[in-house]
């Protein structure tokens, strides 16, 4: 009898707890019940139990990409491609001499077109994958595995983006950056030399610098201390010194900008450099090209917090009004030093203000903004109307002078006004799920970190790729061609007839 209770016993149980959501609650009657009835019948409770608890729990649901943050992050793709082409050909263009407006429109263009493919070969694998703190790996080579259902992480813990969308965004940054090195060596280098010269500066210093700068694991790898110590161990270099580049002020403006200074210098100054005029043919088309680079930087910065949330507003504010303060700053500096306030003027401080905002847009507040655009544009200034002519450089259209050192002023500013106490948003702890206590020395040291490392790698690789290409090919047109100008010479087309 004792026996046949005991099974009585045990087969409710199993059907209470296989037809019920928690087994626990449901089963507990039922298991003190039994055991009024049968001794035997605790001991089959037990035995079954745990293991029943264990199937019961429901597996927690699949992280679902939202909507709203994927369509802003196609939006921002697309803006930022208005960047290059036709945003920064048209700034290009503008402002080298008539018979070279072709070559640059077709350099940016090709810069933009071989990158995107080299950049779903190796690139973004490269810059994007584990390996080690200071290059990736190849485990995303011809994107293998990345596919419409597969997701990226973006900075909120539980939100997600498919990762086609973080692969496409990226690569925008990918073709841009190397496309504002030919300025500084526009009108005289070899069509053939800047695409090979491409190719390794992409691979050597862009990516690795992306890697270091921008790789870790997610936010929603980290919860205990413990687990921060891993993601640290497996991020970028740079991004585990603390060094802080909301949308590229390292990566993108100081490693294109030295690359820049590197290539003037050894291609050479442009013939009659100093002696000729060489003033822009068309400051119209200039502008038009600055004010599409303007509107396309609001996909670089605001699309650079991957969500369509406060943090992507305040980029988007910031990247008005810091370039707003930077154009002012420019305009009236001139027009105090020259007596007249030029269009050149206003477009190049527009641009400075962007480079300096963009490592900061999403970490300083409003008024850091301003104060940001305000003064990078002086600097900048003086770098482009004194020390390049002192020091005999041709950075034809400026590379150097605002990428470079606006960036590396942006990179230090941003170390400053992330400040909560200065009206930056500070660096999130994503232990305490809060903000960091800010600690000003630690920060500066990692954006010293960051700037530093950008200038030496993309120097030294700049230079080693230049000499490579200089044996192979040969950097520099003739000078009977570059006196007819690239257009012709080299690509057999000429921008205007008339």
């Amino acid at each position: 009898m004792k026996k046949l209770l005991s099974m009585f016993a045990l087969v409710t149980m199993l059907g209470f707890g296989f037809t019920g959501n928690t087994y626990a609650e449901d089963a507990a009657p039922v298991a003190e019940a039994a055991t009024a009835v049968a001794p035997a019948a605790e001991a089959a409770a037990a035995a079954v139990a745990p293991a029943a608890t264990e199937v019961a729990p429901a597996a927690a649901p699949a992280p679902v990409p939202n909507k709203g943050d994927t369509a802003w992050m196609l939006m921002a793709t697309v803006l930022v491609s208005l960047m290059v082409i036709p945003g920064l050909a048209l700034f290009y263009g503008g402002l080298v001499r008539q018979k070279n407006m072709l070559s640059v429109l077709m350099q940016v263009f090709m810069i933009f077109s071989l990158m995107a493919v080299l950049w779903a070969i190796y690139g973004y694998s490269v810059a994007f994958t584990g390996g080690s703190p200071y290059f990736g790996g190849l485990s995303k080579a011809f994107l293998a595995g990345v596919t419409p259902e597969s997701l990226g992480a973006t900075f909120s813990k539980g939100t997600y983006i498919p990762e086609l969308v973080f692969v496409a965004f990226q690569l925008t940054f990918a073709a841009i950056t190397p496309a504002l090195i030919v300025g500084a060596f526009a009108e005289r280098m070899k069509f053939s030399a800047i695409l090979a010269f491409m190719v390794l500066w992409f691979t050597f210093s862009y990516l690795p610098l992306a890697h270091m700068v921008w790789y870790w694991d997610g936010p929603d790898a980290i919860t205990t201390a413990a687990s921060l110590d891993t993601v640290v161990a497996n991020a970028g270099w740079l991004w585990a010194k603390g060094a802080l580049d909301f949308a590229g002020g390292t990566v993108v403006h100081i490693n294109a900008g030295v690359a820049g200074l590197v290539g003037a210098i050894m291609v050479g100054k442009r013939i009659g450099y100093g002696k000729e005029a060489m003033t822009p043919h068309s400051l119209t088309l200039t502008m038009v090209g600055a004010a599409l680079l303007w509107v396309g930087w609001f996909g670089f910065n605001a699309g650079s917090n991957l969500e369509a949330n406060g943090y992507a507003a305040l980029a988007l504010v910031n990247t008005f009004i810091a370039t707003g303060a930077a154009t002012l700053s420019w305009t009236f500096s001139e027009w105090l030093l020259k007596g007249k306030p030029s269009m050149l003027g206003a477009v190049s401080g527009a641009v400075a203000g962007l480079v300096a905002i963009t490592p900061a847009c999403g970490f300083v507040g409003p008024m850091g903004a301003i104060v940001i655009g305000l003064l990078v544009s002086p600097i900048c200034y003086f770098m482009v109307a004194k020390v390049k002519y002192v020091l005999g450089y041709d950075d034809a259209l400026d590379v150097f002078g605002i990428h470079a050192i606006g960036g590396v002023f942006g990179a230090l500013a941003t170390g400053v006004f992330v400040n909560p106490a200065l009206g930056g948003v500070g660096v999130v702890d994503y232990v305490a799920n809060g903000v960091a206590a800010y600690d000003f020395g630690a920060q500066m040291t990692a954006q010293i970190y960051a700037v530093v490392t950008a200038i030496v790698l993309s120097a030294v690789v700049s230079f080693i790729a230049f000499k490579i290409v200089d044996v192979l090919i040969g950097l520099r047109v003739s000078e009977e061609a570059e006196r007819e100008g690239l257009d012709t010479s080299q690509h057999g087309e000429r921008a205007y007839h008339s």
